[in-house]
């Protein structure tokens, strides 16, 4: 742990120190101070879930282009396949034509 005084340690000794002027001067330091470390802590979060909130949208949309080709893959794969069995069939029905001619 730190050395560093609470806040109540520091405005104590500067009551016993210098009197109630100097004690409500450290405890009004001490409460700005408490104010920017939240503050400063509030903002920093602000910008830390921005920054998440703006990874997330790139990823989505790099997942949702990915999908986007693979589907146009798949459409290309099954065209290709529905091409080669439309030939098949049509080269088989052509040769029990010929075949049933003879």
């Amino acid at each position: 742990m730190t050395d560093k005084p609470t806040l109540l340690e520091t405005v104590l000794q500067a009551f016993r120190d210098s009197g109630l002027s100097a004690a409500i001067t450290a405890l009004i330091g001490g409460i700005l101070a408490i104010a920017a470390t939240v503050t400063r802590k509030a903002f920093t979060n602000e910008a830390m879930l921005a920054r998440l909130d703006r990874e997330l949208t790139l990823e989505r949309e790099r997942l949702e282009r990915q999908r986007a080709e693979d589907r146009k893959a798949d459409a290309d794969r099954l065209a290709r396949i529905e091409t080669d069995i439309r030939t098949m069939r049509d080269l088989m029905f052509e040769a029990f034509q010929r075949g049933g001619a003879d």
